[in-house]
């Protein structure tokens, strides 16, 4: 267990000192995690208290492999904090299937990579089918069944519903029902023999390898009882985003995706040397996820609190309600991430505007600020600042 120092190598890796404060970490440690963890290693000076834990990775959960697929899942057991929403990062293969299924929760989607085909039937029998692109979101209500297929090219998503304790593995499943249903029971429900179940599966069959999906029109079921009336599908990338010069957001929740009662959400744009302005929710907390870029968050939790997190493409970030937070872009590209919530409508509120909206002397007295900071305050919300 002995090693040689060497003062050229620590040279070149992080330590957990600032100016004067805090000393050499010659111990076993884990480098990687530090160079990407940096505000954790050696916090901003204004960090203090005892705010829990509020970063996930999804290269840190557990991979779930099929054939047709694999997932993995960030719940209350990865990230204790998060007890609101929990998220699920799902790949299938050309032609590999998310079986037929339902959840207690309702379902929100994007799409990441590649295509697929999903369908559902409702309550009073309307049909759905839609092929979904990058940047194309779905929404299932609770109880509603449906399915999900990759398209030639195979897909990847990310999958949020809104009960921090859900677990994919642990849905309502028809392979699963049928294998836990007598086979004479299967007989009298469909009026055809036992024999006709001969080959049924055994256990749930989750995720599973079929054929790539023909045309739209090749799949079309006739449906006495028509389409559903609300679509399940939503193209937000094709949505006009709101602009300013550090970024651009785009918000999708029930005043323009109106299936999605449940589920709010907004897809941020930060560019190199912009950030998410300072702001707080104060409708339900916040659920991230990071999809491209580097950036760093802290976290102000009142009475003297506050915590500073790194994020990059595939973690997971959550923000309490009502706590106030900023987002900066630490890289040199566009940082791309989703914000999501469980209401029907996105909210926030902008420290900025409130500020411009309120008197001016009670302002300068309460901070013992002057006229340079009042002059600069915006009455006009800007979610991406430079």
């Amino acid at each position: 267990m002995n090693r040689r120092f060497d003062q050229a190598a620590f040279d070149e890796i992080p330590q957990p000192i600032r100016n004067d404060t805090g000393w050499w970490d010659f111990g076993p440690r884990n480098i990687m995690r530090d160079l990407e963890n940096p505000d954790l290693l050696v916090p901003p000076v204004t960090d203090a208290g005892t705010i829990p834990n509020m970063r996930f990775s999804f290269s840190d959960a557990h991979m779930q492999l099929n054939h047709g697929g694999w997932s993995r899942e960030i719940t209350v057991r990865e990230l204790p904090i998060a007890t609101t929403l929990a998220g699920v990062n799902m790949a299938l293969t050309p032609g590999g299937v998310r079986e037929l299924h339902w959840h207690q929760q309702a379902e929100w989607a994007i799409m990441l990579v590649g295509r697929a085909r999903i369908t559902a039937v409702d309550q009073n029998g309307r049909h759905f089918i839609a092929d979904i692109g990058v940047g194309d979101l779905w929404y299932f209500p609770p109880g509603i069944p449906h399915s999900i297929q990759g398209m030639e090219e195979g897909c990847e998503f990310l999958l949020g519903f809104d009960d921090g304790h859900f677990s994919d593995l642990n849905t309502l499943s028809i392979s699963d029902w049928f294998a836990r249903t007598p086979k004479d029971v299967l007989s009298a429900n469909f009026g055809i023999p036992e024999s006709a179940f001969a080959h049924i599966p055994g256990k749930q069959v989750y995720i599973f390898q079929g054929d790539v999906p023909g045309s739209l029109e090749s799949q079309q079921v006739p449906d006495p009882y028509g389409t559903v009336p609300l679509s399940f599908s939503h193209r937000l990338l094709a949505q006009k985003p709101i602009v300013t010069p550090g970024g651009t957001v785009r918000i999708a929740d029930s005043s323009n995706f109106p299936i999605s009662t449940r589920i709010a959400a907004a897809l941020v744009e930060i560019k190199p040397g912009g950030m998410r302005e300072m702001h707080w929710h104060p409708n339900a907390d916040e659920w991230q996820y990071y999809i491209s870029g580097k950036g760093r968050m802290t976290v102000f939790g009142a009475n003297g609190t506050a915590r500073t997190f790194d994020y990059q493409a595939g973690d997971v970030g959550y923000v309490p309600f009502a706590f106030g937070h900023y987002i900066q872009n630490t890289g040199n590209q566009s940082l791309w991430f989703l914000e999501m919530f469980k209401s029907d409508r996105f909210e926030d509120v902008s420290l900025n505007q409130w500020m411009a909206l309120t008197p001016h002397q009670l302002m300068q007295e309460n901070l013992g600020v002057g006229p340079e900071l009042m002059h600069e305050l915006r009455t006009e919300k800007w979610p991406v600042v430079t």
